[in-house]
């Protein structure tokens, strides 16, 4: 139950502005997926994601522009959850897909597939064959930003979409990649929050940082959406922003390198370049 492509209506979800209502309503990533492509609580990103829309950028002026929320990507059983920041505005805003279609994804999605863990290192639209194997990726704030900078009171409003996320993921999840300091301190409240507990004081983002969060004591007893392992493994990774793969601050070397000891810690097979 995926969004449908850009341009399509969208498959009769009445909007939100609730998301922890609709995102507690949510049994299966396929209903979470398509809730949050519906959501309209902050209306400072509704209003800049829809003009970006509008207007469009000259290069893709004969585009239609997705234009909403966009979701989660990724298979349901995923053992490695790759977390960003938010949707580039015409990237993901623009495709309807995490890191699709701009320069951060050329670089994410190459590194995956050199290691093995997509079936191909580019991502320019939802229907370009493209395939994670294990792999999830989302984000803390769903919608594209104004010069990509979430307010920390728009950061917070979308949580509940990514706590419930974690949660329909622990029977399969293992080990989790933040891209960025803004994504670490914007994902470190949702563990806690989906029934893993945060060390105090909280872990300090760097690239390369590596922390066990245990299961909570007061994390829900198994079950469909919440039987897994005990804890999961967070890994820190600069983000693969232009500033900072043209400055050389993260290579692809590093990117590589990270990843691979990642989804060894989640069980995947990986390949080397």
């Amino acid at each position: 139950m995926r969004p449908p492509p850009a341009g399509r209506p969208y498959g009769g979800r009445v909007d939100s502005s609730v998301p922890a209502d609709d995102a507690a309503r949510s049994d299966d990533l396929g209903a979470l997926d398509v809730r949050i492509a519906g959501c309209r609580a902050c209306p400072r990103l509704v209003a800049w994601r829809e003009e970006v829309a509008a207007t469009k950028r000259a290069a893709f002026a004969d585009q239609t522009y997705w234009g909403r929320p966009v979701p989660g990507f990724g298979p349901p059983d995923a053992s490695l959850l790759l977390v960003g920041l938010a949707p580039a505005a015409h990237g993901g805003n623009r495709t309807g897909r995490m890191f699709t279609g701009d320069r951060s994804g050329d670089v994410l999605y190459a590194a995956l597939h050199a290691v093995g863990l997509a079936s191909r290192g580019t991502a320019v639209s939802l229907d370009d064959g493209l395939e994670l194997y294990g792999v999830r990726i989302t984000s803390p704030v769903h919608c594209a930003p104004p010069a990509n900078k979430p307010t920390p009171g728009e950061r917070d409003t979308c949580r509940p979409w990514l706590v419930r996320e974690l949660e329909l993921l622990r029977p399969t999840l293992r080990t989790v990649v933040v891209l960025g300091a803004f994504g670490w301190q914007a994902a470190l409240p949702a563990f806690a929050a989906a029934g893993w507990t945060v060390p105090r004081p909280r872990p300090v983002f760097a690239h390369g940082a590596r922390v066990t969060l245990d299961r909570a004591p007061t994390a829900p007893a198994p079950g469909p959406a919440t039987a897994g392992p005990g804890s999961i493994e967070l890994f820190g990774c600069f983000h693969v922003s232009q500033r900072n793969t043209f400055t050389g601050r993260l290579t692809p070397e590093m990117l590589r390198e990270v990843l691979t000891t990642a989804a060894r810690s989640a069980g995947l097979r990986t390949r080397t370049p």
